[in-house]
């Protein structure tokens, strides 16, 4: 014990450096999706656009990739029967951007709930598939800025009230910009007009403005929502880099024997990153005093 007590002392006192190697894991690239499809029926048509990427290992940039193709066919039903259905081809904007949208505009009326939309991805060999039904949300009725601390006088609060739709269970999820986001949902205060404050870990320059939105979500994507923030720390957008594999809703279904199974194919780690969500979205923007 003496001995080794004298060469941690002699390393310390000799600033000796040794290298030391880390083992990071090193899986074979996955797919990763972001399919937030965000709907303002103020609007005339959706912005409607898939990004697509790739895992990399530990350190190093996220890699785009590009789809052999992709697709997204609404079906309408009435009384639960098929009425209609129509297929959107989406294609790759700018070469090599990884960044996907239809070939023509998509109207805002896709935000109906008697529609189901598919989306049926083709990437190196696999197939990938998505399913989503449009969720409404309700509009912000007001945001202000406050002047209250939660942890260090570096702080920026503003304070959101908005008024939960007393006729379902609603979910949401609020996105503050800068890769902030936050899921609620409306157990507690369900039919009632709701208040909160929420606390940026950083002040901003007077005149600056902050655009904050509302978003719709189901219970699914508001518990994947949850466990993305959760684990990314508020660091980075759940949107942008994905931190673990948390599972979305989209399957490899490329062995897939059984169309009313997703996982029957004994293969648990196959599976993309990301998630598929037609989403209502209001928002409001506040400018910094």
């Amino acid at each position: 014990m003496k001995k080794i007590a004298f060469i941690l002392a002699l390393c310390i006192l000799t600033n000796c450096e040794d290298v030391i190697e880390v083992d990071t894991p090193n899986e074979a690239p996955r797919l990763i999706i972001e399919a937030l499809i965000r709907v303002d029926r103020s609007e005339e048509f959706v912005p409607f656009e898939v990004k697509v990427s790739e895992t990399s290992n530990f350190f190093e940039d996220i890699p785009v990739t590009s789809l052999e193709s992709i697709l997204l066919i609404a079906t309408v039903y009435e009384d639960g029967i098929i009425v209609s259905s129509g297929v959107a081809y989406l294609m790759e904007e700018v070469p090599g951007s990884g960044i996907y949208k239809p070939e023509q505009e998509i109207s805002t009326s896709i935000a109906d709930s008697d529609i189901i939309y598919d989306l049926i991805i083709y990437h190196e060999g696999r197939k990938y598939y998505a399913t989503a039904e449009y969720v409404p949300a309700v509009p912000i009725d007001n945001v202000i800025q406050g002047d209250d601390t939660l942890f260090s006088d570096d702080e920026t609060e503003v304070i959101v009230t908005f008024t939960d739709n007393a006729e379902r269970d609603d979910f949401y999820l609020f996105d503050f910009g800068f890769g902030k986001y936050l899921a609620t949902e409306d157990e507690f205060y369900q039919g009632q007009q709701f208040e909160f404050s929420y606390f940026y870990d950083m002040q901003f320059e007077p005149g600056s403005e902050i655009s904050i939105s509302l978003l719709g979500a189901d219970e699914r994507f508001y518990n994947y929502m949850n466990q993305l923030i959760e684990q990314s720390g508020e660091q980075q957008g759940p949107f942008q880099t994905p931190v673990s594999t948390v599972r979305g809703n989209i399957f490899d279904i490329t062995d897939l024997d059984n169309i009313d199974l997703f996982d029957n194919v004994e293969q648990p780690d196959v599976f993309p990153l990301g998630y598929f969500a037609i989403v209502e979205e209001y928002k409001q923007t506040i400018t910094i005093e």
